[in-house]
């Protein structure tokens, strides 16, 4: 990964949202050959990343158990252009945009703690919407491959 990623996603714990936002990220990025690469953070560091997440990830062929959560401290945010954060209704004393001027709201619910076929519903969709995201910063910037590495269909 770069020294500075394109995008940072944020979470209050970086257990669970913005890690599967990281990791889908990174994955789709360099499946379809773009130079564009995520890191993740959390403004309260947990241990661990929520187990149910690990194991939602594993089902669709990405393995981040051997990630940790990571606290966000000033210098990441510095110069980053594009900031993500997951949902604020979890902690809003914590909440990451509160550091933040300029940042975009996912919304979503937290997976901790969750059935898993609600961590798969979350999952599900911050696949879709990184989807989504890679597609608009591909169209918005001049890609080397001219074509190539996006696949059709």
């Amino acid at each position: 990964m770069s020294e500075h990623p394109d995008v940072l996603f944020v979470c209050v714990h970086n257990a669970g949202r913005s890690q599967m936002a990281k990791a889908f990220f990174n994955h789709v990025a360099a499946e379809y050959g773009f130079d564009f690469s995520a890191d993740s953070a959390g403004t309260v560091s947990s241990d661990d990343l929520h187990p149910e997440v690990i194991a939602v990830m594993a089902e669709v062929g990405i393995d981040i158990s051997g990630e940790n959560p990571k606290l966000l401290v000033d210098e990441m945010l510095a110069g980053q252009p594009r900031v993500f954060t997951m949902g604020c209704a979890v902690d809003s004393q914590a909440c990451p945009s509160l550091r933040m001027e300029t940042v975009e709201d996912w919304g979503l619910p937290d997976p901790k703690g969750q059935p898993i076929a609600a961590v798969r519903h979350i999952r599900d969709e911050i696949r879709r919407r990184v989807e989504t995201l890679i597609e608009d910063m591909a169209l918005s910037s001049p890609s080397p491959l001219e074509g190539e590495g996006r696949g059709e269909g």
